[in-house]
């Protein structure tokens, strides 16, 4: 595939932004080499919601699981690499980490998986010097209408979190522990 193909695939799959090319960078049909870390903005139309460039630097990013029994998917995800990262089993919860990927195990605390974001943490729990507060990031959800079924107070500072649902039903919490 060459580089005009995979962006006119790219726009019309409604993507935001597609990978620069790397160096060698071809501006009409040459081989793809995407670069890890920039991204070009793709020209969208009036009608995309996408087309207005929103910084939403939602932290560190963890799927909570729900489980039937803790000790069993722990020992199922040490399988898969994963090792005891924090929590407390006593208290029916675990988080778990495979290099940068975070999981979290919640035995009888909720009914669906929850897509997690940190604000404020990196992948290792620690504490960053720069960040979007949660507030901030409330204040930009509902400026675009996005329907939050729970929200930080905004007259607070530090810890809050906020919940809201996807299109398909997924909960997605944002949870600001500093």
């Amino acid at each position: 595939m060459n580089r005009r193909s995979f962006i006119r695939i790219a726009a019309a799959a409604g993507a935001a932004t597609v990978p620069f090319l790397s160096s060698g960078e071809d501006a009409g049909d040459g081989p793809i080499a995407f670069s890890e870390t920039a991204t070009r903005r793709l020209p969208l139309g009036p009608n995309t919601k996408l087309n207005q460039e929103i910084d939403m630097d939602l932290g560190a990013f963890s799927i909570s699981l729900t489980v039937k029994n803790l000790e069993a998917s722990r020992s199922f995800y040490e399988k898969l690499g994963f090792k005891t990262f924090h929590g407390d089993a006593a208290q029916n919860w675990l988080i778990l980490k495979n290099g940068s990927h975070v999981i979290g195990l919640f035995q009888g605390m909720f009914d669906k998986n929850i897509l997690t974001f940190n604000p404020g943490w990196d992948q290792n729990a620690q504490k960053l010097d720069s960040f979007s507060d949660i507030r901030e990031l409330q204040r930009k959800l509902k400026a675009q209408g996005v329907e939050l079924m729970s929200e930080a107070d905004e007259t607070t500072t530090g810890p809050a979190s906020l919940m809201l649902v996807d299109p398909d039903g997924n909960p997605i919490l944002i949870d600001q522990h500093v």
